[in-house]
Parts: structure tokens; sequence; C-alpha cells
């Protein structure tokens, strides 16, 4: 096997970041649609089980003892709290992914993307905005998934999102869905293919 070759059958990491409403999570599901290659990579987190979520699918599913335990023991390539609840990446999960050759895609807040660069420095890193704090103001109130409360906590991480997000090696302004996944798809592409 070539250099190149074994370069194309590693395993690579690619992370985008957003401010709450910027349609991240929208964009990532459309891009591992798109790219059966791609598989999202699985988060641990404290917070409650949703309905419809399923262990070891959507989630690690720990308790805040067990997730803080993993974190005292160095178990986590990046993980945060946010708004009560931690959420974190096992390096485990990573490690093994990458060593059978698998792409992993992240969807995770600016920091966490950021540590995993710091870690994985060839991950390939998409900030996705939107044209301004109105627009996204707006997207977050229209979901109707917060309170009042938290919508605010949102809106208040923005300016420390957008400034970590200048870090990234790509931007994408979401002021329209198909042409910001066709952006991401274009990038992505490229990046696979080297």
């Amino acid at each position: 096997m070539s250099r190149a070759q074994a370069a194309a059958s590693a395993g690579k990491l690619i992370v985008i970041s957003a401010p709450s409403g910027s349609g991240k999570t929208t964009i990532a599901r459309e891009i591992i649609k798109r790219n059966p290659s791609l598989r999202f990579s699985i988060s641990a987190t404290t917070r409650p089980k949703r309905p419809a979520e399923i262990e070891r699918e959507d989630y690690y599913f720990l308790t805040k003892g067990e997730f803080l335990r993993r974190v005292s023991a160095g178990e986590f390539v990046e993980w945060e709290e946010l708004f009560g609840n931690y959420y974190g990446t096992l390096k485990s999960e990573l490690d093994l992914a990458l060593r059978d050759g698998k792409h992993i895609l992240f969807d995770v807040d600016v920091k966490g993307g950021l540590s995993i660069q710091r870690q994985y420095p060839l991950t390939l890193m998409i900030f996705i905005r939107t044209p301004d704090m109105n627009v996204l103001r707006e997207r977050l109130v229209r979901r109707k998934t917060e309170s009042e409360e938290m919508l605010a906590k949102r809106i208040e991480r923005v300016p420390m999102e957008l400034e970590k997000g200048k870090q990234y090696q790509h931007q994408i302004v979401n002021d329209d869905l198909t042409k910001a996944v066709n952006g991401v798809q274009a990038i992505v592409e490229s990046f696979l293919r080297t």
C-alpha cells in the first residue's frame, strides 16, 4: 500500500461547531447522509435520556459521579458543563474508530472542538454562523425548546463562541440552508479525498 493509500484509509476527524440556533445539527445530519464513510461521534452526557434516544447510539448516558470519575481518570478528549449537564467525548471511542479507519464527524460546542484539535491537529474544523444576532435569536425562539432563562443563557454564550470560532479553518454563514450544506459538503469531500 502506498503512503497516499494508507493516508486515505486512515480515520479522519471533522468538527462542526456553532452557537445554538445556527443550524449546526441540521447541517451535520445532512453531511452524514451524503457521506456514507462518515459516522457521528457518540458523546457521553449526564443529561436525562429523551424518550426517542437510544443508549450507545445517541449518547452514552452517565451519572454525574461516573462522568466526573472518568474526567479525573483522563478518559475524555474534551468535556464541558453546559447548562447544568456534562457532555464529553471518550478517548477510547475515538481512538478505536481512528484505528479502524473510520471517519468521525463531531457536532460539538466550540470549546470542545478546539480541545479535539489540540489533541488531533489534523482535524478539519468548520464553524457555522448566522448572518447576525437577530436571526440567531429568532431561530432560537422559533424552536420553542428553551425557557426564557435558557434562551438568555444561550444568547449570553454567543460572543465567546463567535470569537473562538475565528480559530476554525472554515467559516460558513448559514443564511440559506441548502447553500450552507453544499458549502460544508464541498469542504468535507475535499478533506476526505486527501
